[in-house]
């Protein structure tokens, strides 16, 4: 998001012919590309050279202060852990004196509440001096706006995330497929014969259904949940007879050895079998990209994302399975309610795989293709998401 950001906002000015703006609209950005962590599991991790980096990086920004006269810092604060929470405090430490105004974007939600819940007096006290009272807070949604309010910012704007449409053939190529799958599941589940022409507009597998889970595998994002409630639906299907059968594709990383190790064991079990001594329904394709991740997303019939992660904020993931007009089902976390149309069916409690299981064959006849769609075109693109984000910068300074 922050690099979507900075492309439209017209990129980096030190890596392009420097121009004089004269229009009131303009804004220009100069960026210091401050990756702390490798990766999602390396976030609050105390290194040596992660500490060099922040040097290097709060030096930089320092630099093109006095190097192109800039007023404003933009900062994507901590999620709530210790050592990135003392990251934080040591680039605010150097880089706040020098200028005269700082806009927070939490991307990541819950420091307030962290500090609130773990943090000690003296780590509150510090935070509050460090990172209070910022000239704007740029929130994702309504819930993320307590982190704003705990730091006392003096605006606070709400501007939601937003992507290139990544399916601009939605109504030519993926809804048919959609509305031609939802038909043939209820003439199996009626017990109806499906025709060669059911078959073919239905993806040539109308009896399997395909639920896809893309995030970090961990714990807390519902990797095992969505595991679980698979492993439920399975068993009924396999006693009921039904002619139906549902598959998993796993994509994305993980962050620790012993869920890994984990994961791997749950997929061999009985209950995550196509039949005695078959297969398992789990495919873990590792992390995915472009065209593979594009196929995943058209072809598959629900998006699970069962998260209760602490620092959830917005996640670019359910805004993408709504730009296909992909059913999802997810919890009522963070500002996750804020996504979806209001009354939709797919929330399920944390930890609930039996709730899980019951809204995935909920879908089994239900469609929701066309409402999520409609969702993801008024609400999350980037034309829209920069849109905000222009008039919350300029608003700023005016």
């Amino acid at each position: 998001m922050v690099k979507l950001m900075l492309d439209r906002l017209g990129s980096d000015h030190r890596r392009q012919p420097r121009e004089t703006l004269h229009t009131p609209d303009e804004i220009e950005c100069y960026h210091v590309n401050a990756q702390f962590s490798e990766d999602m599991g390396d976030i609050g991790v105390i290194r040596f050279g992660k500490i060099l980096h922040v040097l290097q990086y709060c030096v930089e920004a320092i630099w093109c202060r006095f190097r192109y006269g800039l007023e404003y810092f933009y900062y994507v604060p901590a999620p709530g852990k210790r050592a990135a929470l003392y990251r934080d405090w040591i680039v605010m430490l150097m880089c706040r004196p020098f200028f005269k105004g700082f806009v927070y974007h939490w991307h990541a939600v819950g420091m307030g509440d962290w500090l609130h819940c773990e943090g000690n007096w003296f780590e509150r006290w510090v935070t509050h001096r460090l990172l209070g009272h910022s000239a704007l807070s740029l929130a994702l949604a309504v819930p993320g706006m307590r982190d704003a309010l705990w730091f006392e910012s003096k605006r606070v704007e709400i501007v939601p995330n937003g992507i290139p449409d990544p399916c601009p053939d939605f109504e030519r190529t993926v809804l048919p497929l959609r509305l031609a799958r939802t038909v043939a599941r209820k003439k199996i589940l009626a017990g109806e014969s499906l025709t060669p022409g059911d078959r073919e507009r239905a993806g040539g597998d109308p009896e399997v259904f395909k639920v896809l889970y893309m995030a970090h595998c961990t714990r807390d994002k519902g990797i095992f949940d969505t595991l679980e409630s698979v492993a439920i639906v399975n068993t009924g299907l396999l006693a009921s007879g039904s002619g139906l059968r549902i598959e998993l594709s796993v994509g994305g990383a993980f962050m620790a050895e012993n869920e890994k190790a984990e994961f791997n064991e749950r997929i061999t079990r009985d209950d995550l079998r196509s039949g005695i001594g078959e297969k398992s329904v789990v495919d873990y394709k590792g992390f995915i990209s472009g065209e593979e991740k594009d196929r995943l997303l058209r072809e598959s019939d629900c998006f699970c994302f069962p998260t209760y992660y602490s620092a959830e904020g917005q996640p670019v993931n359910l805004i993408e399975s709504m730009a296909f007009g992909l059913p999802v089902i997810t919890t009522h976390w963070r500002a996750i309610p804020e996504q979806l149309p209001s009354e939709y069916p797919g929330f399920v409690p944390s930890r609930a795989p039996r709730e899980i299981a019951s809204v995935l064959q909920f879908f089994f006849t239900h469609n929701q293709a066309m409402e999520l769609r409609e969702q993801f075109t008024s609400h999350f693109t980037d034309q829209r998401h920069i849109e905000i984000m222009r008039k919350a910068l300029l608003g700023m300074v005016r």
